[in-house]
């Protein structure tokens, strides 16, 4: 199982880490294996999320999301997102924004470090807003009950969510983008661009959310007689398949994924450049780092973890929240790219111990006092 789950990440590893002894040496070698674990320690609550949602799909979907989702993933995000940002931010071709990657290091570092802020407000407000969907949701299975029934009840006011977010971005804009920090520790008024890039990132949570989510409900009274007639399959003694979401609203659902995985990367990203500026050593170690939390998202979907352990959905977004406020702080304040790596992964360690100490007293599937039924978690769409 480990294997046939992880067998494409030890081989992109060892070729990587090769490629990079070849070309550069030991120490081409140590910053990509650096790279990679740095990439692994801040997204493995993406990977708990994904699961979350890939749980939904059918096999096909899931094949698609290690296929062409780790391109998008690789060399989207990791490759040719920082190169777009400097062609943005110089107002130049791609090719240029290449060459100064290539052979001026310094000015690609700083062109991407002023972009931060809107970068940081974009994925942000994306990610707080999955946050916020999910803690004023109302649910059975509770983590922290003192705190999320109550922040459930206000969820039921319409849009409220919509409109934390909204004020979350306004404070930002107003406070602490007005001294956003810059390369080489200057700092420069960036309201107006917060403001905008915040915008755009709630609405692409409102677009493609919204979208996944209506395919999705329109798919619910195919799934209810599927049940049924699996019901009568196993009656009749006949042997029966899980079946996951399809068509569109599988494909949303993928969009969706792909569009979280992009805001997560914006950390890893941005962080690679306190280690280096090398653009094919930070390509090479972010590159493994995501095809490892591709294959963990399909080892806890397959394993059937998050069943298993009940409230690590729940410490992966309390870590989703945490990192979406760290990153509206880094706009002015740069944050040590270990703190937010390891302040999410103790989140989910937390979870996880409350899980283990659960399943002691009560029994693995078996609900508290306090929840009386175990229901599957939302990913917020």
């Amino acid at each position: 199982m480990i294997l046939k789950t992880f067998g494409w990440s030890f081989g992109v590893t060892v070729a990587g880490l090769a490629a990079a002894y070849a070309f550069w040496g030991w120490q081409g070698f140590a910053i990509v294996a650096i790279l990679s674990v740095l990439e692994i320690s801040l997204s493995f609550d993406n990977a708990v999320v994904n699961a979350g949602i890939l749980k939904k799909m059918n096999a096909f979907w899931q094949k698609i999301f290690l296929t062409i989702g780790i391109l998008i993933a690789v060399f989207g995000m990791r490759l040719v997102f920082p190169v777009v940002i400097v062609a943005v931010s110089a107002k130049t071709g791609p090719m240029e924004a290449v060459r100064l990657a290539m052979n001026e290091p310094e000015t690609y570092a700083r062109m991407v470090t002023d972009a931060h802020p809107s970068i940081a407000a974009f994925g942000g407000m994306f990610l707080l807003m999955i946050f916020l969907n999910f803690i004023f949701q109302e649910r059975e299975v509770t983590w922290l009950a003192w705190l999320e029934r109550p922040l459930a009840k206000l969820g039921k006011i319409d849009s409220f969510a919509v409109g934390v977010a909204l004020a979350a971005l306004l404070l930002t804009a107003s406070t602490i983008a007005t001294s956003a920090y810059q390369y080489g520790g200057t700092h420069v008024d960036a309201s107006s661009t917060v403001m905008l890039a915040g915008i755009a990132g709630l609405l692409t949570y409102l677009l493609v959310g919204g979208l996944s989510g209506y395919f999705e409900n329109r798919l619910e009274e195919d799934e209810e007689r599927e049940h049924v007639a699996e019901e009568a399959a196993q009656r009749a003694g006949r042997k029966t398949g899980t079946v996951g979401l399809a068509g569109k609203a599988a494909f949303f659902l993928f969009l969706y994924l792909e569009v979280l995985d992009a805001s997560f990367s914006f950390d890893g990203v941005i962080g690679a450049f306190a280690i280096t500026n090398h653009i094919f050593w930070m390509a090479l170690g972010l590159g493994i780092g995501a095809m490892y939390v591709r294959s963990l998202t399909i080892y806890l979907v397959r394993e059937g973890t998050l069943d298993e352990y009940r409230y690590l959905e729940h410490g992966a977004h309390y870590a989703i929240g945490a990192l979406a406020v760290m990153l509206l702080i880094s706009i002015r304040w740069h944050l040590p790219e270990v703190v937010t790596g390891l302040f999410g992964v103790g989140l989910i360690a937390l979870a996880f111990w409350s899980s283990l100490r659960h399943n002691r007293f009560y029994g693995r599937g078996t609900p508290r006092e306090d929840s009386p039924d175990q229901s599957s978690v939302s990913s917020g769409v």
